[in-house]
């Protein structure tokens, strides 16, 4: 009775401090790039802005090891631009694998929230608070998606040397903007919805 209790508040706890370290490391990520893009050491600020939206993204993996491994290669290539290593090329090819990553990992959620499992877990709730879930799972995947387009095509751009530094600056804008609002709205939802579910485990346990 109480271990299932237990168990479930433990994964809401984690799902909400998983969330609120992604939610800080995007928002470090927006304010290093508007420092950056205001002219303030805009080449080290893009290499340090890089290392943070990793360190987020690794975080936010969780199970999705596509995610895990993009974030450390990001940190890894943020800390070779802080060294001077091709600095310019390496920090725009993390944002076009941070693109990729913000698409691949709104396409896994959007499925893990309408999977079978997910649905069950679900049914014990009142119809407005599913309708509410999925319109919220919809719309930040729908989001986070676009949100990753976007910043594949500035990473390209930066590639190709069409004002490298400014357009990696705005991908990670845009990339920090994503995860602060998808991240924080959709680990809130589903911690919400899946507290009163332990509530009602542990009740009917009883």
């Amino acid at each position: 009775m109480s271990t299932t209790y237990s168990s479930s508040t433990a994964s809401s706890d984690v799902g909400s401090y998983g969330g609120f370290v992604d939610a800080l490391g995007g928002i470090a990520t927006i304010v290093l790039a508007i420092i950056g893009l205001a002219g303030v050491k805009a080449e080290m600020l893009v290499a340090i802005a890089t290392v943070v939206f990793g360190a987020a993204l690794l975080i936010q993996g969780g199970g999705l090891s596509a995610l895990f491994l993009v974030g450390f290669a990001g940190i890894v290539l943020g800390v070779l631009a802080l060294l001077g290593i091709y600095a310019p090329v390496l920090t725009a090819a993390s944002a076009i694998a941070f693109g990729a990553a913000l698409v691949i990992s709104s396409s896994a959620v959007w499925q893990l929230l309408t999977s079978r499992s997910i649905a069950a877990r679900f049914q014990g709730h009142s119809p407005i608070l599913r309708v509410m879930a999925s319109e919220v799972a919809a719309g930040s995947a729908g989001l986070q998606g676009m949100a990753g387009l976007a910043v594949i095509v500035l990473g390209i751009l930066a590639v190709a040397g069409v004002y490298t530094t400014s357009l990696t600056l705005i991908a990670l804008l845009i990339a920090g903007a994503a995860i602060v609002l998808t991240g924080s709205s959709l680990s809130g939802s589903m911690t919400g919805l899946m507290r009163p579910a332990a509530s009602t485990c542990q009740t009917r346990a009883g």
